[in-house]
């Protein structure tokens, strides 16, 4: 496989080890405002949306005036689990080695920009992200919006880079926007979701995922 300028990587169920939060931070708020609690396979769904859309489609019964309401509580749930929430085994190992290789490394994610900046402040990692895109700075997933904002930014070419996802929506997103996918088997959307968008793999472990970006270091582009 070849190497590229620039991964983009989804956050929520890619690098962190956060579904289950989510899930339960959602069920939680829904459970808090007296609204139906939905499944955890209906939550699952909606990862990597941003929180509008996920409210809509979680919720369209719900008024929209109580949509701060909800956001609220599911903010107080996802904040107290959150000093728990880690990064998957093995994800510093490989951010750290695309670094030493030279390759950009960037973040599209359904996250606020105040979740984003949370999640890499506690976990030490945005030293390595040469820029982030979240949902409440323009159209979500799976729009292509937030893959065009990235290339512009580091001023890369869609063959050049790819996007690395564990949700149809990010998938989707990549097909949108022209760049390459790799999906992640171990996140919110099962094995066979994923590679119905016949992404170029869908690793099944971390250690795979790191051979396929990092690859052979002779054979990283100029």
């Amino acid at each position: 496989m070849k190497s590229w300028e620039l991964v983009i990587f989804d956050w929520d169920g890619t690098l962190a080890d956060s579904v289950s939060s989510i899930v339960l931070a959602m069920q939680q708020a829904a459970a808090a405002i007296q609204a139906p609690v939905p499944s955890a396979i209906e939550v699952r769904e909606i990862i990597g949306l941003g929180l509008p859309e996920a409210i809509n489609q979680l919720f369209p019964g719900l008024p929209e005036a109580r949509y701060p309401d909800l956001r609220a509580a599911y903010a107080e749930s996802y904040i107290a689990q959150h000093a728990r929430i880690p990064l998957f085994p093995g994800v510093v190992e490989m951010l750290e080695a695309l670094r030493q290789q030279g390759v950009r490394m960037a973040v599209a994610t359904g996250k606020s920009r105040l979740g984003l900046d949370r999640a890499l402040n506690a976990s030490g990692m945005a030293e390595f992200f040469h820029a982030t895109r979240c949902a409440d700075e323009g159209p979500g997933k799976p729009e292509p919006d937030m893959t065009h904002y990235l290339l512009s930014q580091l001023d890369v070419a869609a063959g050049n880079a790819v996007l690395v996802g564990d949700t149809a929506h990010d998938l989707e997103m990549a097909r949108r926007a022209g760049l390459a996918a790799v999906g992640v088997g171990w996140g919110a959307h099962d094995v066979p979701r994923l590679q119905a968008y016949n992404p170029l793999l869908v690793a099944s472990t971390v250690a795979e995922l790191h051979e396929c970006l990092v690859g052979n270091p002779g054979s990283r582009l100029p």
